[in-house]
């Protein structure tokens, strides 16, 4: 069974958020062994200048590589990375698991993104769409394609 992690920054504090969450993580659980790790983002003043985002997008970066499975297939998720269908992220999960990798992990950056560290070490730069979302709504979004794409590979009923 694939072991899928997906690493973000921030916490769902809303019940209604963690519900949603929490059906799709359940669901999941036919499929691979999923595990979410939440790391808390840096804390930064109201206007943070560029060298003090550059800071914390670099300790926040340390704090990933820390949790990361090791041996995994990396997709870092930010606005200038690639689209793809839903078939797509299907067949590359398929493609990376007939190619003997059996981790994957997904990142989900803070407010200011990821440092370019973790995107230059990620073997895919996804994107959702080239609008921006509310980094919640990402994650949810992000556990339902993911939900989405090993439903099809299991010639599932939920994708139509």
């Amino acid at each position: 069974m694939m072991n899928v992690q997906l690493i973000v920054l921030g916490k769902l504090k809303e019940k209604f958020m963690k519900d949603f969450s929490g059906e799709y993580e359940k669901r999941l659980g036919a499929f691979c062994k999923l595990t979410v790790t939440e790391l808390e983002p840096v804390k930064l003043p109201e206007n943070p200048s560029e060298k003090e985002i550059e800071y914390a997008l670099l300790k926040e970066a340390g704090q990933i590589r820390d949790k990361m499975l090791s041996n995994a297939y990396v997709f870092s998720m930010c606005i200038e990375g690639k689209t793809v269908s839903s078939e797509a992220l299907s067949e590359k999960i398929e493609d990376i698991a007939l190619s003997g990798k059996s981790n994957i992990v997904f990142i989900i950056g803070s407010s200011f993104g990821l440092h370019e560290s973790i995107k230059k070490m990620s073997d895919f730069r996804l994107s959702m769409s080239p609008m921006t979302f509310p980094h919640k709504l990402a994650r949810i979004m992000l556990l339902e394609q993911i939900y989405r794409a090993f439903s099809i590979l299991n010639n599932g009923k939920y994708h139509k």
